[in-house]
């Protein structure tokens, strides 16, 4: 359908073609049609640019006014409480992923430029300075920077404000208030990474050359029960029936085939996957190179016979043609995009709910600890085991030895007392 023909169907195309993103009508359905999307969503998502454009003249705003705040701003505050004529497109997630797509568009005419700029407040800077030490000296992941930053500035907003940040003002009532607040609403595993932020950031300020072990002594103990229950996993009869849920004569059956066999035979976990390449094979040497783990360390892994053979098919009969060179991509619009973690995990929860399995296990991660059981079962020491789920603590896997019951009924001593 032509570009005419799209925004003529709508029903408020004086909003776009008269408003102030008329400019950009043109660069954002070409742009949509390169990403091989099928004309009704086009035409969606045109309907949710329509919506932002009446917003923005009523508001007496201009293009170069758009931003990542101003798009959340009308996500939050106006879409809830919209009283726009109608016909309009309120679709909070249809709306969310049009104007997404307007920052790249307006991005790639130069329209807008990625946000720069100094730190506004004392804590924002002193936020920014714990964060190049996550990341830079730490080698932490985006993902662990993102949550310890945060939870230091509730603490750091809590104690400071808007004013100069000064650690010797702040004291272990403070701490304890800080704790006390969050225990009002996350669960204790929640508590327990809140009190690694709070710690790492105390650490920070002691290389720094302030005096935080008071402090440090003033983070409460928080109970551990992650390793109370014995760790979903799937029985032999559960996998086999798993690894058959998948179409093979199909391209997306291909590859979310190859994604099962990655998790199931490596113990890969999901950004893992996400994240392997072109380059991340090595067939002469039968290896896969992990770059993307959680230790952001490089690890090497066999490569085993029926994981090749299963990535191998995608390659040779799955793979569209693209540019990118992640192992797994997107066959639907947006094309030339790596699926993302989430798209892994729904491939496996979906394969669950194909096998009635989602009822008993509803996470990738379930497949992890299949595979340290099959590897407990057959021999494998705790260390051995540990090696191949790439953990650095043993206390992550000795989780491992309560599932063998048998060996334990071996080795548990007679209860004391008369048998009645």
């Amino acid at each position: 359908m032509s570009e005419d023909s799209l925004v003529a169907s709508l029903a408020r195309r004086n909003w776009l073609i008269d408003g102030p993103l008329s400019s950009i009508v043109s660069p954002y359905i070409h742009y949509l049609c390169t990403q091989r999307y099928a004309n009704s969503t086009i035409r969606a998502y045109l309907s949710a640019l329509a919506h932002f454009a009446y917003w923005l003249n009523e508001e007496g705003l201009r293009i170069i006014n758009i931003d990542d705040a101003l798009v959340d701003l009308f996500l939050r505050s106006h879409l809830p409480s919209c009283n726009c004529p109608t016909p309009r497109n309120c679709y909070v997630s249809n709306v969310r992923t049009a104007l997404r797509h307007l920052l790249v568009v307006l991005q790639q005419q130069g329209l807008v430029c990625a946000p720069m700029g100094t730190p506004s407040t004392p804590v924002a800077a002193e936020l920014e300075q714990f964060r190049h030490y996550l990341t830079g000296t730490c080698g932490l992941a985006q993902s662990t920077c993102y949550c310890r930053v945060k939870h230091v500035r509730n603490l750091l907003m809590h104690c400071f404000g808007t004013g100069t940040v000064d650690i010797s003002r702040m004291t272990a009532w403070d701490i304890e208030n800080c704790i006390t607040e969050y225990a009002k609403r996350w669960k204790p595993v929640s508590l327990a990474a809140i009190r690694t932020s709070l710690k790492s950031y105390l650490r920070f300020r002691t290389l720094l050359g302030d005096q935080t072990q008071s402090l440090i002594a003033a983070l409460p103990l928080i109970a551990d029960y992650s390793h109370a229950k014995l760790p979903k996993r799937l029985t032999d009869a559960q996998l086999d029936c798993l690894l058959q849920a998948f179409d093979l004569s199909d391209p997306i059956g291909l590859r979310d085939y190859a994604i099962a066999r990655c998790l199931v035979d490596l113990g890969l976990r999901g950004h893992e996957v996400a994240h392997l390449c072109l380059e991340s094979l090595d067939w002469p040497k039968g290896v896969l190179r992990i770059a993307q783990s959680k230790t952001r360390r490089v690890q090497h892994l066999p490569l085993p016979v029926q994981t090749g053979q299963a990535i191998a098919q995608y390659l040779r009969h799955g793979r569209p043609m693209t540019c990118n060179r992640r192992l797994f991509v997107r066959h639907l619009a947006p094309v030339d995009k790596p699926l993302g973690v989430g798209a892994i995990r729904n491939v496996i929860f979906r394969a669950f709910r194909r096998c009635g399995l989602d009822e008993h296990l509803y996470r990738s991660h379930a497949l992890r600890h299949s595979l340290a059981t099959r590897l407990q079962r057959s021999g494998a020491s705790v260390k051995e085991i540990a090696d191949v789920l790439r953990h650095q603590n043993l206390q992550s896997t000795t989780v491992y030895a309560k599932i063998d019951l048998e060996s334990l009924r071996a080795v548990a001593l007679p209860w004391p007392g008369r048998q009645s």
